[in-house]
């Protein structure tokens, strides 16, 4: 009787670990595709807030006319920044680029001094860069051209936007798809305790009463699960910005805080309503039934 025991501890233990592993891998797999949602969101800001207008200045604008216009557009309500480029500011640009400089053959700076505007995200459209084009227009006496692409921003716009959309649609697929395995793996864990049940049923216990132990250690192991699945998390993290260094301004503490917590979340809230079904489906059955499954 002992060993059968004991062989039936082993066995639940080894059906607990496995359990735990499994839920871990999908809560892995959640959570990159969390990492990727929060991570598209952000890159699509970072590449809006790096689109604006290159306002051209007159050479006949005085130096005071340049910084009323450079302080107005401060204070605008669709402007993140504001950098005034000279002449000869452009003109060193220019020669980094070409190599030479332009005054050399032509005998003067051919540049003009210029305002480069960098918008807000949300004013980064076809429609909102019109109305501020006109605005920015208004200063005749110093503006003589606003130059921006506005055909090039629709097209990033465009992409960015079915970029979302196929994301968001795999988000989705995935998220049913854990959430099947997830209820698969703790169904299974159920079905090995379904007598006990039956027999927690027949002395009396409430439906509730049989629920919570279940629930509870289901949680639990939601819970190691996704601490499982956050430190995979953290080592791809780590990987990531060790190997590509740029990735360090959208992979950062308060990107991983968000991942961590959703998964957390995830493997509280996947584990708790997956066992919650899987033990009603065998407190409304008859004995007779259980052996039938």
């Amino acid at each position: 009787m002992s060993q059968d025991n004991n062989k039936h501890h082993i066995s639940f233990f080894n059906a607990r670990v496995t359990s735990i592993i499994s839920i871990s891998l999908v809560l892995f797999l959640l959570g990159i595709v969390v990492s990727l949602s929060i991570l598209g969101t952000q890159l699509t800001k970072h590449i809006k807030e790096n689109m604006g207008f290159t306002i051209v200045i007159k050479d006949s604008a005085s130096k005071r006319g340049i910084e009323s216009v450079k302080k107005e557009l401060d204070k605008a309500p669709y402007v993140k920044a504001v950098q005034f480029i000279s002449k000869d500011d452009a003109l060193k640009e220019l020669e980094l680029e070409l190599g030479e400089n332009p005054m050399d053959l032509l005998g003067f700076n051919p540049l003009q001094s210029s305002i480069e505007i960098k918008l807000l995200a949300e004013y980064a459209s076809t429609d909102s860069l019109a109305w501020i084009e006109a605005d920015i227009k208004e200063y005749n006496e110093v503006v003589s051209e606003v130059i921006c692409q506005k055909d090039v921003i629709q097209v990033i716009n465009d992409n960015l936007r079915k970029a979302e959309i196929i994301l968001l649609s795999i988000s989705a697929v995935l998220m049913i798809i854990s959430f099947a395995l997830i209820s698969n793996t703790i169904r299974l864990m159920a079905y090995s305790r379904r007598f006990l049940i039956h027999t927690m049923k027949l002395v009396g216990a409430t439906p509730a009463f049989i629920r919570r132990p279940f629930i509870i250690r289901n949680v639990v192991e939601g819970l190691v699960a996704a601490v499982i699945a956050i430190l995979l998390l953290s080592g791809c993290a780590y990987y990531l910005v060790s190997e590509f260094e740029n990735l360090a301004v959208l992979i950062n503490f308060f990107t991983l805080i968000q991942v961590f917590g959703i998964v957390l979340v995830l493997g509280v809230v996947l584990t708790s309503i997956s066992a919650f079904f899987a033990i009603n489906r065998y407190i409304s059955m008859n004995r007779d039934d259980l052996y039938y499954l």
